[in-house]
């Protein structure tokens, strides 16, 4: 395993970091879920609302979890299908 006081350390980091990573992934499908399920019922106000939500989780991990261009293709994506609510 690790032979210097630094590796330890870095392990350590690694494990927060990945355990931070899953959960915002997991927030990030959850929240786009969540839209999709409000935007699937036809409820223009609960789907604008659950949209923000969702835009909100899918911006703060662009960068770090996901690239820029995938979350801001993500949320293109969902406000299109939330402007053809009628």
């Amino acid at each position: 395993m690790a032979n210097h006081k630094s590796s330890e350390k870095r392990i350590l980091v690694t494990i927060k970091k990945n355990a931070i990573n899953t959960a915002r992934r997991s927030a990030v499908k959850t929240a786009t879920k969540k839209a999709l399920a409000a935007i699937e019922t036809g409820d223009k106000t609960a789907a604008i609302s659950a949209s923000r939500a969702a835009e909100s989780k899918i911006m703060k991990s662009a960068g770090k979890i996901m690239p820029k261009k995938r979350a801001a293709r993500k949320i293109s994506r969902l406000t299109k299908k939330v402007a053809k609510i009628a």
